[in-house]
C-alpha cells in the first residue's frame, strides 16, 4: 500500500467549493455514474429545517465528489467545514456471493472500521444492479440476496444506509424510480449531515465567544472560526446568512473598540494598534483578498487590514445578493468609523495616509459598484453613491492642502518628500487594476504628481459631487462642497470664482438659519470682497461681522475699524455716498412722544426720543442722526380737534420696533420647539446599559429646507429721501448697547406728519433705515374756540341747586381781559350767582397755569360771566349753580278713574316707565365774544318726584290720598303738605290727617298724605286740586338759596257716593253653615243714597208720573273662582232716582272650595239706549260675544263675558233675535259713586261630609 501523501493546504475560492461526499469502493462504476449523478443532485430543492427555530429554507445541493482517503478525514481538534467530508459512500455492483465474501464483504469491513475510527456516522452503500453483467454470470444469487447480506452484515437496523440503483445508464421507467429513490436518499443524507455538523459547529463556536472574557482569548482565532462558518453557508449558496456571520464579526470588533476607548480594552486589540505602513485601500476585485486573510491567521494585520479584509467580504455577498446600493451605504460608514477607530485606538498614522486610504476605497468601492451596474441604475441611485463622492473631494483637498499643492509657489521640498512617503505607502499596483486605466491608483498618483494635475483632479471631483447632491435635493451638501471650492479658488487667487459659491452657500444658510456657517462664510466672503474691490458690499459685509457676536471682540473690533478707517480716508469727497441697512449697524428699540399723545397745536414743540442699540463693539462717532418727514394734509384733516386726535392716539406715547433683519429668517422663529427625549439602549443578557443619547423625533421639521427665489443678502440698494422736513441731531457718540436720542420740533403747518426714513451718516458711509414700522405719526393742528357745558352728576335733578361745568378750550383765539359769556336766562330755571366762584386756566397738557376769581353778573334776562385771560391752545374752566324749578305734569281730567296720571317721559316703555323721572328741558342761549353766532345749549332737568293721588270711600265719606314716591339716589325731607282747591271757597273743606312734623322720604321709597273731603251743600261736580309739600335734600345743611316747594295739581270728578251695594250669602235652610257642592242664596240689595242730583241727570234718566228712574244693570262676577254663579248672574233694573230706594235681587251660589270664601263681586253699570251717540256701538256679532251689552272703553273692569256664559245668562237665548239689530250699551259706574258695603266680609264654608275616594298611582 502507498504511503500517505502530506496533505496540501486547500486553496479557498469560495463560490468553486461545494460540500465533500467521498466514494469508496468500485471507482470505474462511480467514474460511469457520475456525469448522470453530478446533473441529478441540484436539479431538485429540498427543504433545510435548522435549529434554534430558524426559519426553513429550499436549498439546491451540489457536492464535490472525492476519492475516499483515511487523510481527508478530519483530525480532532479540526474545526475546518470546508475540507469536511460530510457524507461517506461505498459503490459495488456485485453480484456474485464468492466475489462477495472473498473481497467486497472484507473491503467493506476496511471502509467501515476506518469511518468508526474517526467517529464519522453519515455513510451510504450503494449497490449497483446491471442487468448485462448478470447474464454473464453462471453462479448468481438474486440481487436481494446481496443486499440483505450487506444489511445484515453492516446496517443492522439502519437498513436504510443500503440504496440499490438499477441499470443507471438505461433509460426506463425503473430506472428513474430507482434514480429517484436514490437521489432523494442522497439529498437527506445530505442536509441530516449539514444539520448535525452545522449544529455542533456553531455550538463550540458560541461556547468560544463566551470565553471571550478569559485573558488567552484572541479574536483573530475567533474570526477565522466563524468565517469557517460563513464559508459554509456561502457554499451552499445562503449568502443572507453568511453575511450575518461577518456582520457579527464587525459588530464584535466594533465594541471591543469602543470599550477600549472608554477604558476598558483587551490584551488581543494591542495587535491592532500598530503603527500604520500601508494604506492601500480597499480591494474589492476578487471574492477573497487570501493576503489579508493570511495576515489575520497569524495576527499580524493592522486595523485597517482587518477592517479592508471584513468589508470586501462583505461587499462579495452583497453583490451576491443584487444589493449594490447598499455597499456604498455601508462603504462610507466604514470609512468614518475606520477614522475614528484609528484615534481611539491612539494608532500611529503619518499624516495624509489615512486620507489616501480612504480617498482609494471610496474610488474603489464606485468603480467596483459601477462594475456591476449599468449606467441607467446608477443614474437613478445617485443618492447612495453621492456620499463617498463627496468623502472623495474631501480628502484629495486635504491631500492638496497638505502636500503644498494648492499654493501659489507650489510644493517645496518638505512637501515633495512628503509625496514621496505617502505614494511609498501605497506600494505597487494589484495586478488586476494594472491594465485599468482610471484605476484608483492612478488617479491618485496623477493628482499627486503636479500642481496641475491636481486641480484638475479636484475640480472634477468637486464639480461632479456638486451636481450629484443638486440632483438629488441635497442642497445644503452641495453649499459645503461649494464653500470648499470657494476656498480653493481663495488661495489660487481667483476670488471672482469664489464669490458665486460663497453667495449661494450664505443664501442658503440665511434661509435656514444656521447662525455658525453664516458668519464663517461672511468672513469668507469678507475677503473675497476686499480682493475684488467690491466696496460697497465689503462695508458691509464688514458692518454685519461687527456685529456678529459669534466672534470674538477683537475680530469684531477689527471688521468696526476698516468701516472707521474707510470713512475717515474719504470725508474729503462729500458727494461721495455709500448707503448701507441701518440693521447691520444698530437697532432702533423704541421712540417716544412728548406729549405722549403724539399731538401739538401749531406753535407747539414736540419732542421725539429714540432709543438705539449700536451694536458695533466700540463707540462710534456718527456725525448726524436724521429723520425724514413725510408731511400730508387728509381731506378734513385740519377740522380733527385735540379731543378727536386724543381719543385715537397712544396713552403712553411709546412705540416699540421689532428686531429688524437678523441673520436668521423670520421663518426661522415660527419653527416649532424641538422634541427631545432620551434613548438607553441595554444588553439583551444582563439588561446592563451599553449606551446612551438623545433623540430629537420632530428632526423633520425643523431642518426642512427652504429655499427662495432671491438671495437674502444682497447689496443694499436702499436709497435715501429727500424731503423738507427732516428731524436733525448731529454730532453724536453711539456707544456699545443702548443710546437716547432727542429730536425737537416747532409745529408750524397743520397737519399729519409721518416719520419715514432713519439715517445714520459716518463720514460718506449713511446707514439707512427705510421705513420706519410700525407707522409713527405725530399730528398738527389748528383748533377752532369751542365752548362745553355738562354737569358734573349723572343727571340734573329739578328742585335742588345742581353744579354745572363749563370748559372753554381758546384754540387759536386768544381770550382778553373783558371778554364774557351772555346767557339768555330761562323762565324756570336761574342761575346762581356766588361770590366764591372760580376759573382754572390749563396748558393743552393739562397743566394747570392759574387760578383765578370767576365774576358772574345776573340781571332778570342776561347773566354775564367775565372770562379770565387766557393765551391761545388753553382751556377755562369753572362750575356754576343752576336751579330749575319743582313742578309735577297736570294730570289728565277725569275724576272717576282711581290711579295715577303718567306724566310724560323720555322712556316710552310701559314697565319701566314707573321706575323712570321725568324730564324737563331748559334751552340757554350763549353768546361768546369769537363768534358772531349764538350758541344754543340744552340742560335736562329730572323731577326727583312721582306723584300719584286716589279717591277713597267709606260709606257716604270721602278722603282724597296723595303718594310721594322718591326716584332719585337722594334722600330728601317732605314737610308742609297742601292740598287745597282754589275754586271751591268755604263749600268744601280738606282736612288733613297728616303728621305736621318734616317726614324723611330715602330713595327709591314713597310716602302718603291724606285729607277728608267735607262739603255743605249739594257737592260739585268735580275737584280741581293743588298739591305741594317743600322739600330739601337730608344730607345738606343750610342752602344758599331758599327752595321752592313741589307741586302737583290734579282733578276729582263724580266723587259723591249714589248707591249702596250690599251682599250676604245664606246657608241652606236647616243648615248652620254652608257646605261645598250645596247650593246657597245670595241676595244682593241696591240702595239709592241721594235724591236727584246734577249728574244724574243723563240720558238714561227717565221721568214717571210721580219720581224719575234710572236703569241700572247688576252683574255678579267671581274672577277667583270660588263660587258657581246658578242661574241669571246679571240683569236690567229700573232704579228709582230717590233717596233710600232699595232693589233686592236674589240667586242661588254653590261653593267650590272649603274655608273662609270671599264674596263674589257685584258691578253696577248704567244702561243706555242705542240711540246715544256718546261712543260708538259693537256690531252685532261682538254684542253677541258680550252677553248682548255693549261696554264703553275706558271702563276699568270689564266683565268676563265666558264666566257669564258658563253661568247660563238669558241673554244669550234671544241674541239670535236681535242680530244686526242697533243695541244698547254700557257705561260703568265711576268707583267713587258705588260703595259696596260687604267689600271683605268672607263667608265660613265647611267641606261636604261625602267620602270620596283617592286613587295615587305610585311609580
Amino acid at each position: 500500500m502507498d504511503a500517505p501523501e502530506e496533505p496540501q493546504p486547500p486553496v479557498i475560492y469560495t463560490m468553486e467549493n461545494k460540500p465533500i461526499v467521498t466514494c469508496a469502493g468500485d471507482q470505474n462504476l462511480f467514474t460511469s455514474i457520475y456525469p448522470t449523478l453530478s446533473q441529478q443532485l441540484p436539479r431538485e430543492p429540498m427543504e433545510w429545517r435548522r435549529s434554534y427555530g430558524r426559519a426553513p429554507k429550499m436549498i439546491h445541493l451540489e457536492s464535490n465528489f472525492v476519492q475516499f482517503k483515511e487523510e481527508l478525514l478530519p483530525k480532532e481538534g479540526n474545526k475546518a467545514l470546508l475540507t469536511f467530508p460530510f457524507l461517506h459512500v461505498y459503490w459495488t455492483d456485485c453480484c456474485d456471493t464468492e466475489v462477495y465474501k472473498a473481497t467486497v464483504k472484507d473491503d467493506l469491513t476496511k471502509w467501515q472500521s476506518i469511518l468508526k475510527a474517526h467517529s464519522s456516522g453519515d455513510w451510504l452503500v450503494v449497490v449497483v444492479e446491471n442487468d448485462a453483467k448478470k447474464k454473464n454470470k453462471t453462479n448468481i444469487l438474486p440481487r436481494a440476496s446481496i443486499v440483505d447480506k450487506i444489511r445484515n452484515d453492516f446496517c443492522n437496523k439502519q437498513s436504510d444506509r443500503c440504496v440499490v440503483l438499477s441499470d443507471p445508464l438505461k433509460d426506463s421507467s425503473r430506472t428513474q424510480e430507482s434514480w429517484n429513490a436514490f437521489l432523494t436518499k442522497l439529498r437527506t443524507s445530505l442536509l441530516m449531515s449539514f444539520t448535525k455538523n452545522l449544529g455542533k459547529f456553531e455550538d463550540d463556536m458560541r461556547t468560544l465567544r463566551e470565553k471571550r472574557t478569559e485573558p488567552g482569548w484572541s479574536f483573530c482565532d475567533y474570526f477565522m472560526v466563524q468565517e469557517e462558518l460563513a464559508f459554509v453557508f456561502e457554499m451552499l449558496q445562503q449568502f443572507e446568512d453568511a453575511l450575518v456571520q461577518y456582520d457579527e464579526l464587525d459588530a464584535l470588533f466594533s465594541q471591543y473598540v469602543v470599550n477600549f476607548g472608554a477604558g476598558d480594552g483587551a490584551n488581543w486589540l494591542t495587535f491592532f494598534c500598530e503603527p500604520v505602513r500601508s494604506w492601500n485601500g480597499l480591494i474589492l476585485r476578487k471574492p477573497i483578498d487570501m493576503e489579508k486573510r493570511e495576515l489575520i491567521q497569524r495576527q499580524e494585520a493592522t486595523l485597517l487590514d482587518l477592517r479592508s479584509y471584513l468589508f470586501s467580504r462583505q461587499c462579495t455577498l452583497l453583490l451576491f445578493l443584487q444589493r449594490p446600493w447598499e455597499v456604498a451605504q455601508r462603504a462610507l460608514e466604514l470609512l468614518h468609523s475606520c477614522v475614528q477607530e484609528l484615534k481611539l485606538l491612539e494608532v500611529s498614522v503619518p499624516p495624509g495616509a489615512l486620507d489616501c486610504w480612504v480617498f482609494l476605497s471610496c474610488l474603489e468601492v464606485l468603480q467596483r459598484i459601477e462594475g456591476c451596474c449599468d449606467r441607467a441604475q446608477i443614474d437613478s441611485n445617485v443618492a447612495h453613491t453621492v456620499g463617498l463622492w463627496s468623502y472623495a473631494t474631501e480628502k484629495l483637498k486635504s491631500l492638496g492642502y497638505l502636500c503644498g499643492l494648492v499654493s501659489e509657489e507650489g510644493p517645496n521640498s518638505e512637501d515633495l518628500n512628503r509625496i514621496v512617503d505617502l505614494l511609498a505607502g501605497l506600494g505597487a499596483e494589484r495586478p488586476e487594476t494594472a491594465n485599468t486605466a482610471q484605476s484608483p491608483y492612478k488617479k491618485l498618483k496623477e493628482a499627486l504628481s503636479s500642481v496641475e494635475a491636481f486641480e484638475k483632479h479636484y475640480l472634477d471631483l468637486s464639480h461632479a459631487a456638486i451636481e450629484m447632491h443638486t440632483s438629488v435635493g441635497r442642497t445644503r451638501s452641495a453649499r459645503l462642497v461649494g464653500k470648499d471650492l470657494a476656498e480653493f479658488y481663495m488661495r489660487k487667487k481667483s476670488p471672482q470664482k469664489a464669490e458665486m459659491y460663497l453667495q449661494g452657500a450664505l443664501k442658503n444658510y440665511l434661509a435656514e438659519g444656521w447662525a455658525l456657517p453664516i458668519t464663517h462664510t461672511r468672513k469668507q466672503l469678507a475677503e473675497c470682497q476686499k480682493h475684488l474691490g467690491q466696496t460697497e458690499n465689503y462695508l458691509q459685509t464688514s458692518s454685519l461681522l461687527a456685529s456678529d457676536h459669534h466672534l470674538t471682540e477683537e475680530e469684531r473690533t477689527h471688521f468696526c475699524q476698516q468701516i472707521l478707517s474707510f470713512a475717515s480716508r474719504h470725508t474729503d469727497s462729500p458727494g461721495q455716498k455709500i448707503v448701507l441697512p441701518l440693521h447691520c449697524f444698530a437697532h432702533l428699540q423704541d421712540l417716544h412722544f412728548t406729549p405722549s399723545n403724539a399731538v401739538v397745536h401749531v406753535g407747539g414743540v414736540l419732542s421725539v426720543d429714540i432709543t438705539l442699540c449700536s451694536q458695533m463693539p466700540i463707540p462710534v462717532r456718527v456725525e448726524q442722526i436724521a429723520i425724514n418727514v413725510h408731511f400730508s394734509i387728509e381731506k378734513n384733516n385740519y377740522r380733527k380737534t385735540a379731543e378727536w386726535l386724543t381719543k385715537h392716539k397712544m396713552a403712553n406715547g411709546v412705540i416699540t420696533f421689532p428686531a429688524e433683519t437678523s441673520p436668521l429668517p423670520t421663518t426661522q422663529n415660527n419653527l416649532p420647539a424641538l422634541e427631545l427625549y432620551e434613548m438607553f439602549e441595554r444588553s439583551p443578557s444582563d439588561n446592563s446599559l451599553n449606551t446612551t443619547g438623545i433623540i430629537c423625533k420632530n428632526v423633520h421639521m425643523l431642518l426642512r429646507r427652504q429655499e427662495s427665489s432671491t438671495s437674502l443678502e444682497t447689496p443694499s440698494g436702499v436709497a435715501l429721501e429727500d424731503g423738507a422736513h427732516v428731524l436733525k441731531c448731529s454730532d453724536v457718540t453711539l456707544e456699545p448697547g443702548p443710546n437716547r436720542i432727542t429730536f425737537r420740533t416747532q409745529a408750524k403747518e397743520p397737519g399729519t406728519y409721518t416719520l419715514r426714513q432713519l439715517c445714520a451718516s459716518v463720514g460718506p458711509v449713511w446707514f439707512v433705515l427705510p421705513h420706519l414700522y410700525p407707522l409713527v405719526q405725530y399730528d398738527v393742528y389748528s383748533q377752532e374756540p369751542q365752548l362745553h357745558v355738562e354737569p358734573l352728576a349723572d343727571s340734573l335733578l329739578a328742585g335742588i341747586p345742581q353744579k354745572v361745568k363749563f370748559t372753554v378750550t381758546t384754540g387759536h383765539y386768544t381770550v382778553k381781559n373783558g371778554d364774557s359769556l351772555q346767557l339768555s336766562n330761562a323762565e324756570a330755571m336761574l342761575i346762581l350767582c356766588h361770590a366764591e366762584n372760580r376759573a382754572v386756566i390749563y396748558s393743552n397738557t393739562r397743566e394747570k397755569a392759574s387760578d383765578v376769581l370767576l365774576r358772574v353778573q345776573s340781571s332778570d334776562k342776561v347773566t354775564s360771566i367775565s372770562l379770565p385771560a387766557a393765551p391761545a391752545y388753553h382751556m377755562i374752566e369753572f362750575e356754576l349753580e343752576v336751579l330749575s324749578l319743582p313742578s309735577a305734569p297736570v294730570t289728565g281730567g277725569e275724576s272717576s278713574t282711581l290711579g295715577t296720571t303718567e306724566p310724560h317721559r323720555k322712556h316710552k316703555d310701559t314697565p319701566r316707565a314707573s321706575h323712570c323721572m321725568a324730564t324737563t328741558d331748559h334751552k340757554v342761549s350763549i353768546d361768546c365774544p369769537w363768534s358772531i353766532y349764538s350758541t344754543v345749549i340744552a340742560l335736562t332737568f329730572s323731577v326727583p318726584f312721582r306723584t300719584t293721588h286716589s279717591l277713597l270711600s267709606a260709606g257716604t265719606r270721602k278722603y282724597i290720598q296723595v303718594c310721594v314716591q322718591n326716584l332719585s339716589e337722594l334722600d330728601f325731607q317732605l314737610s308742609d303738605g297742601d292740598l287745597v282747591d282754589p275754586g271751591c271757597g268755604a263749600d268744601v273743606q280738606l282736612v288733613p290727617l297728616n303728621a305736621q312734623s318734616p317726614q324723611a322720604v330715602h330713595s327709591k321709597q314713597s310716602v302718603f298724605f291724606v285729607w277728608e273731603l267735607l262739603w255743605a251743600r249739594e257737592p260739585p261736580p268735580s275737584l280741581r286740586c293743588r298739591f305741594s309739600v317743600g322739600f330739601s335734600p337730608a344730607s345738606e345743611g343750610q342752602l344758599s338759596v331758599p327752595l321752592k316747594p313741589y307741586t302737583y295739581e290734579f282733578q276729582v270728578e263724580n266723587f259723591f257716593t249714589l248707591y249702596n251695594v250690599r251682599a250676604e250669602i245664606l246657608p241652606p235652610s236647616g243648615a248652620e253653615h254652608c257646605r261645598t257642592g250645596l247650593l246657597c242664596s245670595l241676595e244682593v240689595s241696591i240702595t239709592r243714597l241721594s235724591d236727584l242730583l246734577e249728574v244724574d241727570k243723563d240720558e238714561a234718566l227717565m221721568e214717571a208720573d210721580e219720581y224719575f228712574s234710572t236703569k241700572l244693570m247688576y252683574e255678579v262676577v267671581d274672577n277667583s273662582s270660588n263660587w258657581a254663579v246658578c242661574g241669571k248672574s246679571s240683569g236690567v233694573i229700573s232704579m228709582p232716582v230717590a233717596a233710600q230706594a232699595t232693589h233686592r235681587v236674589h240667586m242661588e251660589v254653590m261653593p267650590l272650595f272649603a274655608g273662609y270664601l270671599p264674596l263674589p263681586d257685584v258691578k253696577l253699570f248704567k244702561y243706555l239706549p242705542h240711540h246715544s251717540a256718546h261712543s260708538s256701538q259693537l256690531d252685532a256679532d261682538s254684542w253677541i260675544e258680550s252677553d248682548s251689552l255693549s261696554l264703553d272703553k275706558h271702563l276699568d273692569d270689564q266683565p268676563d263675558s265666558g264666566s257669564v256664559r258658563s253661568r247660563g245668562s238669558a241673554h244669550l237665548a234671544s241674541s239670535g233675535e236681535h242680530k244686526g239689530l242697533p243695541m244698547p250699551r254700557l257705561q260703568a259706574l265711576p268707583q267713587g259713586q258705588v260703595f259696596n258695603s260687604s267689600s271683605g266680609t268672607q263667608v265660613l264654608v265647611i267641606p261636604s261630609k261625602d267620602d270620596h275616594v283617592l286613587e295615587v298611582s305610585v311609580t
